[in-house]
């Protein structure tokens, strides 16, 4: 498994990583994690996750666990359904070939409410394992525009 950070001219980008998955396989034992020091407590933030894959992945949905733990170590899980597909079959994002990125909008104006190391953990939560024609998934965090 590889961790590959992507740079921008984005001044407004607090934060953007990927987390490769060997041979395009996501195992339920590989946690996609992201360690990130906060500083700013007062800017707004909007927070996405992004995920890289084939044409050929078999389903329109994706759900994930979500951990995040909190400087003074609380932690909170939840669990989100991303729908990488409408009705029709038709991926959403961007497609280039036979992969397609898709970004997708999780948490829109949120404040960190403690400054300090965050750790952003995601699991799949699919039925099969490992789960097929997933090449990459990111976390990224923006300082809101508005």
């Amino acid at each position: 498994m590889a961790i590959f950070l992507l740079s921008s001219c984005n001044n407004n980008l607090v934060y953007s990583k990927y987390q490769k998955f060997n041979e395009n396989e996501w195992y339920a034992k590989d946690k996609a994690v992201f360690d990130i020091e906060i500083t700013d407590t007062v800017t707004l933030n909007n927070i996405s996750l992004m995920v890289r894959h084939a044409d050929a992945y078999p389903y329109r949905n994706l759900f994930v666990f979500v951990t995040t733990k909190y400087p003074d170590g609380k932690t909170l899980t939840d669990t989100m359904e991303v729908i990488l597909a409408d009705e029709k079959g038709k991926w959403q994002g961007s497609g280039a070939g036979d992969i397609f990125d898709f970004k997708i909008p999780i948490k829109k104006n949120v404040r960190f409410p403690l400054a300090g190391k965050y750790q952003f953990s995601f699991e799949h939560g699919m039925r099969v394992d490992p789960l097929p024609l997933i090449m990459d998934f990111g976390f990224e965090i923006e300082k809101s525009k508005k």
